[in-house]
């Protein structure tokens, strides 16, 4: 058993602690890979791990719970243990992190009126209940209990998202009155309003910032924090989709900054190993426009999204030996890259056509995914018209986040973000056929992760479809999530050039390596790889390849499902490089 308190520093079992950090999200990496990321954190200089714990990975489902694979985070903890890491858990039910709704799960939206993040008391007795499950497998894992688990975190940068004190308050009692007895943590800017929204009484606060360590430092410690931490030491960014480049930092300066930061107090790199949003699981912000993530959350980091290591690491290891002096090495094993060449089509099939094998609910209004009981992936909705012999405009009201709109199998429109905000008039007359079938085909793009923007994240279309100013009755919905795409049989058809679609590919692995899939002259897609959501590609990039990780890899043959939405189709490709733009 131990002891870690904060005073006027750090101090583990009674001894002055410099805390240097680095985040692994441990849902972002696969198990196989957990150590080799680990050692090479350890390698580099850092006493201690950081990661969150996304809500949305451990109870996907409503009292469904997930402590397995990807979402092992006991395993993780204990490994980190083994090699003689200390640990920072962030279990506080929002964590933002680029991560699809912050952390939050996505059926919180199924209950009208509750509201997010506050002492809602509907929204806090959720909390509670995904607590009573979480928080028991934690306790064991503190340093009070011979564990390496030395702070918790109540909430994360609430101060820039509200001021309900008693929220944190009732965040702060749930893990005490649940076993926690590790100091508690709040993370916020080290500006006035988010640090005074932000604090709560008996939690030490923490800052989050990527520059001006000094002046950063400075107004934190003017508002009588001491001793002084940087919980999210940012040495990268995100990229989302359609922003030009991979976002990228000058590793020098970023490196001297963290030095500046172990010189006044302590510190966690954000992140020292991105990893990748696996599945659908990208976050998105919303300011002035939707941007979804990418699949990729390689961060800029000091590892690379495939864990090798970078220049940006050496700078960041020099600035932590000038402190602490040199840190003896452990060995980890090559993971090689490898090149498996093209995948070979082997079936394919129209999505819509394929989407008549699976359940449609019959509604008298659109429904929202959300109510349907669905998370991710896309939403069909789909009709007869007999009233109509043109369409002239379209409209879909409250609906969220991309749209194709589909006449008798031919796509027609298009709508993205703000375009589903106002009715969408056609170029020219569209013709309707009585009795024609018309069909809008949805996907949730990820959920916005920060900002008040979180309460309006329904996706589907939950108001209504309004054809040429007039309500359209009459529907039938069905959810094309994961489980329901991956089921999907297509033998005996073949895909519609200029229409959504499945195809099955196979390529065939002799040594398992990483690998890097590229998709030249496709359009947009979700992509499966043996039964695994490996993410999403869109032409706009900048993400040019998917990262596919040996251990999800057979020996033998391997099979590739991509589901395209924009009616497009060209090579697939298995290389030896990433190409993040």
């Amino acid at each position: 058993m131990g002891t870690f308190a904060i005073k006027d520093d750090f101090y583990l079992n009674g001894e002055r602690f410099k805390l240097i950090s680095g985040s692994i999200h441990y849902f972002r990496v696969p198990p196989d890979y957990w150590r080799d990321r680990l050692v090479k954190l350890k390698n580099m200089g850092c006493n201690t791990v950081e990661t969150y714990i996304p809500w949305n990975g451990h109870e996907p489902h409503k009292g469904k719970f997930c402590f397995t694979g990807l979402y092992d985070v006991e395993a993780f903890v204990r490994l980190a243990q083994s090699l003689g890491l200390w640990v920072m858990l962030r279990p506080s039910p929002y964590i933002c992190a680029e991560w699809e709704f912050g952390g939050l799960p996505a059926w919180l939206l199924q209950q009208d009126g509750m509201r997010l993040r506050c002492s809602d008391p509907a929204y806090l007795a959720h909390v509670r209940e995904y607590y009573d499950v979480l928080i028991p497998r934690l306790v064991p894992l503190q340093i009070t209990h011979g564990g390496p688990v030395l702070l918790m975190q109540v909430e994360n940068e609430y101060g820039s998202y509200g001021d309900d004190k008693a929220y944190l308050a009732a965040l702060r009692d749930m893990l005490r009155e649940r076993g926690v007895d590790v100091p508690l943590v709040t993370s916020d800017g080290p500006e006035h309003d988010m640090l005074a929204c932000g604090k709560c009484e008996g939690v030490f606060q923490t800052g989050n910032f990527g520059s001006q360590t000094q002046a950063r430092f400075g107004f934190m410690a003017e508002q009588g924090i001491q001793p002084l931490m940087c919980m999210e030491y940012w040495c990268g960014w995100f990229d989302h989709w359609g922003c030009g480049k991979h976002a990228r930092t000058d590793g020098a300066a970023s490196a001297r900054e963290f030095g500046e930061i172990l010189d006044r107090g302590h510190g966690n790199i954000y992140m020292f190993h991105g990893g990748t949003s696996f599945g659908l699981m990208n976050g998105a912000n919303y300011y002035d426009e939707l941007t979804p993530d990418v699949t990729s959350y390689d961060y800029d980091a000091l590892l690379t999204e495939d864990g090798r290591v970078t220049e940006k690491y050496r700078l960041f290891q020099a600035e932590i030996v000038k402190r602490v002096g040199p840190t003896p090495q452990m060995t980890t094993e090559d993971i090689p890259r490898m090149a498996y060449g093209e995948a070979k089509e082997v079936a394919s099939a129209p999505l819509m056509t394929l989407a008549e094998q699976l359940p449609a609910v019959q509604s008298l209004v659109p429904r929202s995914m959300e109510r349907l009981g669905q998370s991710y992936g896309y939403t069909l909705y789909r009709t007869t018209l007999t009233n109509e012999a043109e369409l002239t405009s379209i409209r879909l009201v409250d609906a969220n986040d991309r749209a194709h709109v589909l006449l008798d199998g031919h796509i027609i429109a298009t709508l993205y973000d703000r375009e589903l905000l106002t009715a969408y008039t056609f170029a020219q007359p569209v013709p309707v056929r009585s009795g024609a079938r018309l069909e809008i085909l949805v996907e949730n793009m990820g959920r916005v992760n920060y900002s008040f923007m979180l309460e309006r994240q329904r996706k589907g279309i939950d108001g209504c479809v309004v054809l040429n100013g007039h309500q359209h009755y009459g529907w039938e919905m069905v959810a094309l999530d994961e489980a329901a795409l991956c089921s999907l049989q297509m033998e005996g058809q073949s895909a519609m050039a200029g229409a959504p679609s499945v195809r099955r590919l196979s390529f065939r692995v002799e040594q398992r390596g990483d690998t890097f899939l590229a998709l030249p002259g496709w359009g947009k897609a979700t992509v499966f790889l043996n039964g695994f959501c490996l993410g999403r590609m869109w032409e706009i990039g900048p993400q040019k390849r998917l990262y596919v990780p040996g251990p999800m890899l057979r020996q033998g043959e391997n099979e590739l499902l991509i589901v395209e939405t924009e009616g497009h189709t060209g090579k697939a490709l298995l290389l030896d490089e990433p190409d993040l733009g």
